[in-house]
């Protein structure tokens, strides 16, 4: 302890204003709460964000009283709230008020809602020149789809995922957390920064279109590299890997394990641990490619050793020998596991309701974690004193 103050965040004294609701846009609001912004949460009236009504699980105070759902406080941490009727000439002058006072604006109506109110990028940059606007729909702005709603679940269907994600006998899978959104609020994030570089540079704002359709497509990454250069689209493979092999899960004599072989020496290693001395020297096995080619008749060879080991032993063994591999667990055990105890990835968050449990950012900067130091709020728990604050001139 140096007894010094901790760092400032690197967003400190930077202000979000957050018309978005559900997740991809609450995302990233996290998010920039996370790096020090101050993000002001503007809700309807009464019902608040959809997700705070999306369970159970609710989360419970002190006393046992059940609080708003799991879901909500997962995705707005460190926020404050303000409930505004923005259908209203009255909540109209108030978000623009803020607007007046704020840098970034977050926002996922569908396209065109927010200008019938004056409340557009156009409308809210003519009272703030320097305000960048993040706008969210599920297809752009632009294009056949722009007018149509997105939901994370139609998205990883039409986008491709799911067409990836299952057993190859099997019906397509979605992923079991709606990734769709995540990667947009995260991408999203990313283009606030560089605008706000950018306005550092040239003192003009910018309006920034986040797909998630884009942002689905834009993550298809090697697989969508796959389908270029070959001309074929890939399919459902099961937690088997289209370019590696073997890079996938096995079941052991007491659970199932992922092994995760990068390349050629990797592969020895394995096969040493398996006492398959000789595998990899053979010409079907001995390169990345060849194995790719032969893993019909290789996986069983490897499955039916493996299947020999006990669980946790087999992967010290990959562990203490360099072969990358792991177990599956269920969230359970994942909180309890030893590496994410000491990297502290559960937090406890004060709030007006006592301290409440949190997942903590990924972002480490010079060995502070960069979590915002205070829950979701309630309901417009704000309100009074943001509208305080508005009492002077923008």
């Amino acid at each position: 302890m140096t007894g010094e103050p901790p760092a400032p965040r690197p967003l400190e004294g930077v202000r979000v204003l957050e018309l978005a609701r559900i997740l991809a846009g609450p995302w990233a609001g996290q998010l920039l709460a996370d790096l020090g912004a101050e993000v002001i949460k503007v809700e309807r009236p009464v019902e608040g964000d959809d997700t705070r009504h999306w369970g159970p699980p609710f989360l419970t105070d002190a006393d046992g009283g059940s609080l708003d759902a799991a879901y909500f406080h997962a995705t707005n941490r460190g926020k404050r709230s303000i409930a505004i009727d923005i259908a209203s000439p009255e909540g109209q002058a108030e978000v623009r008020a803020l607007a007046a006072r704020s840098d970034i604006v977050l926002e996922n109506f569908k396209v065109g809602a927010l200008a019938k109110y004056g409340l557009d990028h156009a409308g809210l940059s003519a009272v703030n020149p320097r305000l960048i606007t993040c706008s969210i729909t599920g297809f752009g702005q632009t294009g056949p789809y722009a007018p149509r709603a997105g939901y994370d679940f139609i998205i990883q269907a039409m986008g491709g995922a799911m067409s990836l994600t299952g057993e190859p006998d099997g019906a397509p899978q979605k992923s079991g957390v709606a990734y769709a959104d995540l990667f947009t609020g995260l991408y999203a994030t990313v283009a606030i920064l560089a605008a706000l570089r950018r306005r550092d540079q040239t003192g003009a704002g910018a309006h920034i279109d986040m797909a998630l359709l884009d942002t689905q497509v834009g993550v298809l990454a090697n697989q969508a590299l796959n389908f270029m250069a070959s001309g074929k689209a890939p399919s459902r493979m099961g937690n088997a890997h289209p370019n590696l092999v073997p890079y996938q899960n096995f079941r052991t004599a007491d659970g199932d394990i992922i092994v995760a072989v990068g390349n050629d020496r990797q592969f020895a290693k394995l096969c040493t641990i398996l006492g398959l001395d000789g595998l990899a020297d053979e010409q079907r096995y001995r390169t990345n490619p060849a194995r790719v080619a032969h893993r019909d008749t290789l996986i069983p060879i490897l499955a039916d050793a493996i299947a020999q080991w006990p669980r946790d032993t087999l992967a010290k063994r990959l562990d203490s020998h360099g072969v990358p591999g792991g177990p599956i667990n269920p969230i359970d055990a994942v909180f309890a596991d030893p590496q994410v105890v000491a990297r502290g990835m559960a937090i406890a968050s004060p709030g007006p309701d006592g301290l409440l449990p949190g997942l903590a950012t990924p972002i480490v900067i010079d060995g502070e974690r960069q979590n915002a130091h205070r829950a979701a709020p309630r309901l417009d728990a704000d309100g009074a004193t943001i509208r305080r604050e508005l009492g002077g001139e923008p």
